[in-house]
């Protein structure tokens, strides 16, 4: 039985599997994540392999404490993947990505498959038919799209996102709902059109925390994986067990 951890920028997830079979998912936060590991190995003791991908700021002390419990591993940039990595500075490849190329790879073989991360960044990762990590884009993800508009003005707000948005608005408010969602949703749906205009059998994955309130506005053809980076890790931890 494995653990995997995915600690990103703004979250801590911890998913336990089984083979392929997701038992078991939970999130903290930094302070909450000690305790997060002891639950979760009380809950599952079979737990014998633990995979961790932390691009946020997870220290080594942190992780350390899931070597308590079990045999642990840190995915890095180096990490052996199943897939051809054709990123000219491999190196530099975020493990969140690694991840999501991962799953892609083995949910969807011999298939062009592009993977769009809507998290604290929108990530776009292909995966062509040949099993070929060819690179993508990152881009400001939605909230971060908000905070800037607050941040660099003098009196424009800072809002959370809306699920009622007008194309022409009325007020501030609807004015940067619609500049910031409807952009962000067409920014998505014309990288997917570029993209079948270079792949004619192609799919498209949409994840992260901002999949589901973005994938009803889309009008290219989606399929929405929530836990696709979770799935990622766990095929990453079988492929590097030793």
């Amino acid at each position: 039985m494995n653990v995997v951890i995915d600690a990103g920028n703004t979250s801590i997830k911890l998913a336990v599997f089984r083979k392929k079979e997701l038992l078991f998912l939970t999130s903290t936060d930094r302070p909450g994540f000690p305790k997060a590991v002891k639950d979760v190995f009380s809950k599952f003791p079979e737990i014998t392999h633990a995979l961790v991908a932390s691009v946020g700021s997870l220290s080594k002390k942190e992780i350390n404490v899931l070597a308590i419990f079990c045999k642990v591993q840190l995915l890095t940039a180096v990490a052996s993947v199943p897939f051809k990595n054709s990123y000219a500075s491999p190196q530099t490849l975020g493990v969140d990505r690694i991840a999501l190329a991962t799953a892609a790879f083995y949910k969807y073989p011999h298939t062009n498959t592009l993977v769009i991360d809507a998290g604290t960044c929108i990530t776009y990762d292909l995966i062509n038919d040949r099993g070929e990590y060819c690179g993508g884009a990152i881009s400001p993800g939605l909230l971060m799209r908000y905070r800037a508009l607050h941040q660099h003005t003098a009196k424009l707000p800072l809002l959370d996102p809306s699920p009622f948005v007008e194309l022409i608005g009325n007020t501030t408010e609807k004015s940067m709902h619609s500049g910031v969602i409807n952009g962000i949703s067409q920014e998505i749906d014309g990288v997917i059109s570029q993209y079948h205009t270079r792949f004619e059998h192609l799919t498209v994955i949409l994840t992260g925390g901002d999949g589901q309130f973005l994938s009803n506005r889309l009008k290219n053809t989606i399929f929405a994986h929530s836990n696709f980076l979770l799935e990622g890790l766990n095929y990453l931890l079988e492929y590097n067990k030793h």
